[in-house]
């Protein structure tokens, strides 16, 4: 129960970013005019489902997040992800590494590299072929960055 409300916190933590970092006093105005997209057309669609399935979305990237920010996951990987089935030797390394690296600042630190080296090249090459601006892709890939940083620390300090 835990770790899904961490994760839910993680997913909801995109959202906040995203009425930041899109509002027409930031990029908001910006994003539109590079995306080809009206207020007109924004406002013609469902909001709450739009977000609904933001959110869903930021959920999956919190999920998988948790695997890249906290060095522990791997370590449960390496015996088959039961700690009941592991060797004694896991016990003895998690009681000497149990919670190392597992601050904020850490989380953020590997959310920062996964959106700055994963989300960001998604984005630009989509955005190649899309024939969209550069600009474009900073906000859009920034947003990523930001929001991968931010949903990083969340999870590495408290799940």
């Amino acid at each position: 129960m835990h770790t899904l409300l961490i994760l839910l916190l993680s997913a909801f933590s995109s959202l906040l970013v995203g009425f930041i970092w899109y509002n027409p006093k930031v990029f908001g105005n910006i994003w539109m005019r590079e995306s080809g997209v009206s207020e007109e057309k924004i406002k013609g669609g469902n909001i709450a489902l739009t977000m609904l399935v933001s959110f869903l979305y930021a959920f999956f990237i919190s999920f998988i997040l948790q695997y890249l920010v906290i060095h522990q996951k791997g370590a449960l990987g390496m015996i088959g992800g039961d700690e009941l089935k592991a060797l004694p030797s896991y016990s003895a390394f998690m009681a000497d590494y149990g919670t190392n690296f597992r601050t904020f600042k850490h989380g953020a630190l590997h959310g920062f590299m996964t959106g700055l080296f994963f989300c960001l090249p998604v984005i630009g090459v989509g955005a190649l072929y899309e024939r969209r601006s550069f600009k474009y892709t900073l906000i859009a890939g920034g947003y990523w960055v930001i929001t991968c940083m931010i949903m990083g620390g969340i999870i590495c300090q408290w799940l």
